[in-house]
This record gives structure tokens, sequence and C-alpha cells, in this order.
């Protein structure tokens, strides 16, 4: 079988739809090694090289010209006798000529219709004339999270037997035991505390990291955020610095994925209280890391963090606060849920998402 792939994400975003592209092709090329499988894009990067260094990944430049992601890139794929062609990303592309090729997108969220607010008119609405086509010229959808299944049926009047819902798996580095000499260094790179909460993810205003801020306020619990920052972080700086919190919270920047899989292992907490998400990455990487998890009972996140995370509500730091203060004094509790957390997240596990996949590929063929 041989399989496309709009792989624009796959070489330059470096978080969310960069990792969803880049483990995607990794899984399937390991466990599926007997097909081929093409990245298309006017040019490479650096970001995911050992992946296309694999005898059955290969790199193929699109054809030049404005918009050619969207006019030329379908056609470049049939070029290549392609059997399926996969959008990693809510896109496929507009253009096709006559010969015979499945299509497959997966949609990761519609946040842009359930929060417009954090969107401008423009983006919200070519996002959704961009999904919706997609969505109608695929032959199926994949839903990352039941809570995107839904919305895809709600927003985009897609009928249920389309969508396939197939979770996201996370970096191998989650999953690997990093030696005591690296773990050590990276402590003293970063200068963490002993003990420490953490957050990870963009600095933004849906994933809520003010009221993490407002939970530790009055309290000694020292809070590790590692994220890209956006313009929500000067309304975060200024009520750190109102509140003398500045030796309490600690933002990092420029962390490698092995390191981050050591701090993720390193903490004693990860609290998400994100109002929305896809899915919830992040807590995937905290429960394969051994570390109980306090998150959201909104969305899909539930989904994500199984029975045996802490839910709060996420517009009360107040219960944010007192869920932080609870496992923070209570080490068998933390212990027990995280190993149960551990346990659940053997669903999301490599092999498991890549036999979904595949089972879809040849579904529709």
């Amino acid at each position: 079988m041989k399989i496309a792939y709009d792989a624009k994400r796959f070489f330059h975003n470096t978080s969310g739809l960069g990792n969803y592209s880049r483990d995607l092709v990794r899984m399937l090329s390991k466990y599926f090694p007997e097909n081929q499988y093409f990245l298309l894009n006017k040019n490479k990067s650096e970001r995911g090289n050992s992946i296309v260094e694999n005898s059955n990944v290969h790199f193929v430049e699109t054809s030049k010209g404005n918009f050619s992601r969207q006019l030329k890139m379908g056609k470049d794929a049939q070029k290549q006798n392609a059997d399926i062609f996969h959008g990693l990303s809510g896109e496929l592309p507009l253009k096709w000529d006559k010969t015979p090729i499945k299509k497959v997108v997966t949609i990761h969220d519609l946040i842009f219709m359930r929060y417009p607010q954090y969107y401008s008119f423009f983006d919200r609405k070519i996002h959704f004339w961009k999904f919706k086509k997609s969505a109608e010229m695929a032959d199926k959808i994949i839903a990352i999270s039941e809570q995107t299944k839904s919305d895809i049926i709600e927003y985009l009047k897609v009928p249920e037997d389309k969508i396939e819902v197939i979770y996201q798996g996370c970096h191998q580095s989650f999953k690997e035991n990093q030696s005591e000499e690296f773990i050590q260094k990276t402590k003293e790179k970063f200068n963490l505390p002993e003990r420490f909460i953490l957050n990870v993810g963009t600095i933004e205003e849906r994933k809520n990291l003010l009221n993490i801020v407002k939970a530790i306020d009055k309290t000694e619990i020292p809070l590790v955020v590692v994220g890209r920052k956006t313009k929500y972080f000067v309304k975060i700086e200024q009520y750190i610095k109102k509140n003398k919190l500045e030796k309490q919270i600690h933002f990092l920047e420029g962390v490698s994925m092995d390191e981050l899989a050591v701090i993720y292992k390193l903490a004693d907490i990860f609290v998400y209280p994100s109002f929305f998400e896809g899915f919830g990455i992040p807590i995937i990487e905290a429960l394969f890391s051994k570390t109980v998890t306090i998150t959201s009972n909104t969305s899909c996140l539930p989904e994500a963090g199984g029975k045996d995370s802490v839910y709060i509500d996420p517009k009360n730091y107040l219960d944010i606060q007192s869920k932080i203060k609870f496992l923070w004094a209570n080490e068998s509790e933390r212990k027990r849920r995280a190993e149960k957390g551990f346990e659940f997240v053997q669903k999301f596990n490599d092999e498991a998402i890549a036999n979904e996949l595949m089972n879809l590929y040849q579904k529709i063929l």
C-alpha cells in the first residue's frame, strides 16, 4: 500500500499538529514496514529526520506555484500512484485528476466554533470553509476524541458513520527511562526546585494558566511552566508581580523533548485546567511519566485522563487550589493515582494506535 501525507505540519510545527504528524508516520512505518509512506511538502526541515531516514518513508517535493498545497499536492500524490491521501490537520487538497485515490482527513478540534472569541472573524470563516470542504471530500474522517466526533457531527453536519475516533499517542521520550546522569543534568540546567507542580502547553487564555497561578498564591508550592508565550502572558506577569510570586514560578524555555520527559517525571503533580481541548496530549505525557494529573472536567479531558486523574472546575481557582493542596500533602495518594493512571494510558500505546489506523486504511480500499 502507498499512503501519501500532507507533511506541512510534519516538517514545520514544533508541537501539537507537528507531533501528531510525526508520531503517526513513525508508528506506521515501524509496525507496517511493508507499506510506502510519502511525505508531500514544498521543503524539508530537520524535524522528523530520523523518520525520513527509514527506507519506507519518502520525501516528495510538491509542484511549485501559488497555492500548490491546495491546488497541486493532490495531483502530486496521484503521480506517486498513492492508494490513499491523508490530510493530517483538517485539510485536503482541492484539485485532483481522474486517477483513483481514497481520501482521509484528521480533524483535531473545532474550538474556533465552540469558542469564537479566541479567533478573528476572518480565521473562523477560513477554518470553517476548509474543514467543511475536507469533511465532504473525505472517504473517512478521523476524530481524535469522542468530543471532536460529536462536534464534527454538530457543526459540520457529517453523518456519524463517516467518522472514526482514533486517539493520539505521544512522543517516545515519555515512555523511556532517562539515565540518572541526564536527569541530574536537566535538574541543574533548569535549576528545578526539589518539589514542584508542572504545567505544559502554549501560554494562551484557553489553557487557563492564570487560575493555576491564583491557586498557588499564598502557598509555598513551586510551579514550573513549559510553553510558548502569547500576549496572554502579560496578564500572568502582572498578577505575579502584584502578588510577589516571582520566586515561586519558573518559566522554562528551550526545553528538548528528552528534557521535557525528565521534567514530567520529576514533577509531583501535573496541572492542566484548560477550558477546552480537542484531546490533551500533555495529559497522556504525564500519565506515561507516572505523574498524577489534575485536569478539567470538561470537553475530552476525562477521555484522556481516565478515572484516576483528579478533576476540577477550570473556572474555580479555589477548587484547583484544594485539589493541589490535597495531593501535595499526600504522597501515597499521588503514587496510587499515578500507578492507576499508568495502567490506563497503555491504551494510547503506539502499536494499538498504529493497528487502528491501518484497519481504517484497509477498510476504505
